[in-house]
């Protein structure tokens, strides 16, 4: 964050994007980058300055090239992390993996915990956070879980009750202990990533919902969607922390 005339510049919250196939106008199947417009707008109203990050290969390599540039890292939502990015092989429901997105977004978080830079991964970006630190996935959770409870329609988000650890950064982000949050996600975790803490449960199945990394300025990681919320404070608590 810049100080310019006096005054401090809002903080760059870098958001990194997914990569899909989509059809508009003329176009059909054309593959593009994208973040959900909700992502930017919460960013956008807590005072943040909202950078889209694409997959960049010379980033993988040297990820500060991207990370001296921004204040926090937001890593979104989006298709199945790619098995092979944990040693596991693919389960039959585990489908449009975007392998270069993965490399990106793992060399990304792994090189901001290193730097202590405020990170936030949700849905997707919690399994990644996790999968970054040495972690592994349940790659479909009906099949243990025996329900489609964080999953019910296709294109559309669930909503369920959580509960968080009243001492935990995930509390505080979110301001409550008790709630109800939207998900939409098939996958979780499974083994946890090396100094991680799982501090969110879901209120029907204990499934883990939220997971941080102690001694960090703010590493957190929430499987819900918050950004579809209008009461949420927790991607505001992520630009405070960026301010900070």
């Amino acid at each position: 964050m810049t100080e310019e005339a006096g005054s401090v510049a809002s903080p760059a919250i870098g958001i990194c994007a997914a990569v899909e196939k989509v059809s508009w106008g003329v176009w059909n199947g054309y593959e593009v980058t994208l973040a959900p417009r909700a992502y930017v707008r919460c960013v956008q109203k807590a005072g943040g300055l909202a950078i889209v990050l694409p997959p960049d290969e010379a980033a993988v390599e040297e990820p500060d090239l991207l990370l001296d540039r921004v204040d926090a890292l937001m890593l979104a939502g989006g298709a199945d992390i790619d098995p092979a990015s944990y040693g596991a092989e693919p389960h039959p429901e585990t489908k449009g993996t975007w392998p270069d997105r993965d490399a990106f977004e793992l060399a990304l978080a792994r090189r901001a915990l290193e730097r202590d830079m405020p990170v936030l991964g949700i849905c997707r970006g919690m399994q990644l956070l996790n999968v970054a630190l040495g972690g592994t996935l349940v790659q479909h959770l009906p099949e243990s879980l025996g329900a489609e409870t964080h999953r019910t329609t296709a294109g559309t988000f669930s909503k369920h009750h959580i509960r968080l650890d009243p001492e935990s950064l995930a509390c505080t982000a979110a301001g409550v202990e008790s709630f109800v949050v939207w998900s939409h996600h098939h996958q979780g975790v499974d083994g946890l990533g090396e100094g991680l803490r799982v501090t969110g449960w879901s209120a029907e199945d204990d499934l883990p919902e939220a997971i941080e990394l102690p001694g960090k300025h703010f590493a957190l990681g929430v499987v819900w969607h918050p950004e579809e919320d209008e009461s949420s404070k927790v991607i505001s608590a992520l630009v405070e922390a960026a301010a900070a």
